[in-house]
């Protein structure tokens, strides 16, 4: 019974995480009038959030893998509340954007630990197979939900429930946890590595930074080549200090093995290609079919459900086939369900292609995110679950802030370079141009992980344990 509420324990808070990602975006202009922010400023109520969960990621699941997975987990359990808190009864934008910073520090300590956690309560194997799809679905699902919620709770209610929702649910995980989870952390004790945190650290938040800041002033901009060229010189000086490390936060020979780096690759664009599908058919929806924001959001339950499915059938799949065929498949197969969505249309028929494809596109993602999670967190000893499972977290946040601004680009680039950059069919142009680069994404990655990954090792069954360690 234990590992079941934990298990529920651990889901809640990655599910609330990933809701986290996207709850606001339709409220922005709602938050701006409130609160404060100029409209060139709403991009850093996003940013200040994505900055922190994506930059500080790889370093708590360090952290978590030294001091402790619980102890971070739950820790970042208490930001989680205080920020949302903040949040919720923010009046001037400093405290706000504190509050976002907040938060994505919370989502940094709690999803690879939540992660590594689950890691340790189920062996590898059919549960833990079972485990990482339920994961996986539910972290997928969140961003879509957050869309959803987002809209209903701005239009029914008010945009502080987007925050004020998170101070139960970190309440109940805050009382329960320490009930149902068991302390887990690396078999062999060790020291952080100082040098090698700081670089790596600022070097995604430099890449973070870059991609979001290309978002609203381009990819040939100053200020953006400028942040690319911090964060690539930022990771030279990371792989010097590790190979002279004695503790590395990152040993260099776990990205030698194809399973690790191919796997995290796997992971990027599976959460590049499938959220920033949902961003380029809420423009389509909105300024070409004249959706509300909650009609648009609401046009997503499909694509909810079909991720649940996915995230059933992944681990199906891969416990028949292997993680390489179900990344592999689940590519093929995004890549056919959405390349017919570039014949959408100003015609109101065309939400009936977009809800197909999009429940189809999400259960093979969520396939391939299963198979993902298992390829890169598996074989692995004790002591560098955290780490993996910081790699693959660091992975799912850097493909989904990744994913807008690379689609925006494709979009600005068609729209800016039309006849009528203001009309609908400037914008329709945009959104399907963007959406076959999407397509070709998919099957590009199909082609790369099948002749790179390798074939698959056959697993070793062990003996199921009911608590981690």
């Amino acid at each position: 019974m234990r590992p079941r509420i934990a298990l529920i324990l651990l889901l809640t808070a990655s599910f609330t995480l990933a809701v986290d990602f996207s709850i606001l975006t339709v409220a922005l202009p709602a938050i701006g009038a409130d609160v404060g922010f100029g409209i060139e400023d709403l991009q850093w109520i996003v940013t200040a959030f994505a900055l922190c969960s994506a930059g500080f990621t790889l370093l708590m699941g360090r952290v978590a893998d030294v001091v402790g997975r619980r102890r971070v987990f739950l820790v970042g359990m208490v930001l989680l509340g205080v920020g949302s808190l903040a949040g919720g009864l923010a009046t001037v934008p400093a405290v706000l954007l504190a509050a976002r910073v907040l938060q994505g520090l919370a989502t940094a300590m709690v999803v690879p630990a939540a992660l590594a956690l689950l890691l340790s309560t189920f062996p590898e194997g059919r549960e833990r197979e079972r485990a990482l799809g339920l994961n996986g679905s539910l972290m997928a699902a969140g961003f879509t939900t957050g869309a959803i919620l987002g809209g209903l709770l701005t239009d029914v209610l008010s945009w502080r429930w987007a925050f004020f929702l998170n101070v139960p649910v970190a309440a109940v995980v805050l009382v329960l946890g320490p009930l149902v989870l068991r302390e887990s952390r690396g078999a062999e004790r060790s020291r952080l590595d100082v040098p090698g945190a700081i670089t790596v650290t600022a070097a995604l938040l430099a890449l973070v930074f870059g991609l979001t800041n290309a978002a609203e002033d381009g990819w040939t901009d100053v200020l953006t080549l400028g942040s690319f060229a911090v964060a690539g010189a930022l990771l030279v000086v990371f792989v010097a200090v590790e190979r002279r490390s004695r503790f590395p936060l990152v040993p260099l020979g776990i990205l030698g093995r194809a399973e690790i780096a191919w796997g995290n690759v796997a992971g990027v664009l599976a959460f590049v290609t499938e959220t920033s599908l949902v961003f380029l058919l809420t423009l389509y929806l909105q300024r070409v079919l004249g959706y509300s924001p909650l009609a648009a959001g609401l046009s997503f339950a499909v694509l909810g459900v079909g991720t649940v499915l996915g995230g059933v059938l992944g681990p199906r799949v891969v416990g028949r086939f292997g993680s390489r065929v179900a990344v592999v498949g689940g590519f093929a197969v995004q890549a056919v369900a959405t390349l017919p969505l570039v014949l959408v249309s100003g015609a109101p028929e065309s939400i009936a292609l977009v809800l197909v494809a999009t429940f189809v596109g999400g259960v093979a993602n969520l396939v391939v995110i299963v198979g993902f999670m298992v390829t890169a967190t598996s074989g692995l000893p004790e002591r560098e679950q955290g780490l993996a499972t910081g790699l693959t977290t660091m992975s799912q946040q850097i493909g989904i802030t990744m994913g807008t601004p690379v689609m925006s680009a494709v979009v600005t680039a068609v729209v800016v370079g039309s006849a009528a950059p203001l009309s609908t069919a400037a914008v329709l142009h945009g959104v399907t141009s963007a959406i076959w680069v999407n397509a070709g994404l998919c099957a590009a990655a199909a082609v790369a992980i099948g002749a790179f990954l390798g074939r698959p090792r056959v697993a070793v069954r062990r003996p199921q344990v009911t608590a981690g360690r």
